[in-house]
């Protein structure tokens, strides 16, 4: 988890505060597909991530879309 956690710091608060906030809620009970999706997520650029999780630009893979979706809207 240590490696996600900082893979999670990236150079936006806000992306820092949405991402390491559903590790901390969900990274215990996600699924192995669920982290490998987190993992690519992650390996995109922060301009790209940004679009998807706080612009709110849609994935056109819909279990990627699902993640995002989830990352967004945990309270």
């Amino acid at each position: 988890m240590s490696q996600l956690r900082w893979l999670c710091r990236r150079g936006m608060k806000e992306l820092d505060v949405l991402l390491e906030r559903w590790l901390e809620r969900y990274n215990d009970q996600a699924s192995s597909s669920q982290t490998a999706l987190l993992i690519e997520l992650l390996d995109l650029q922060d301009p790209q991530l940004a679009r998807y999780l706080l612009a709110g630009d849609l994935h056109q893979d819909l279990s990627m879309a699902a993640l995002i979706a989830q990352i967004r809207n945990d309270p």
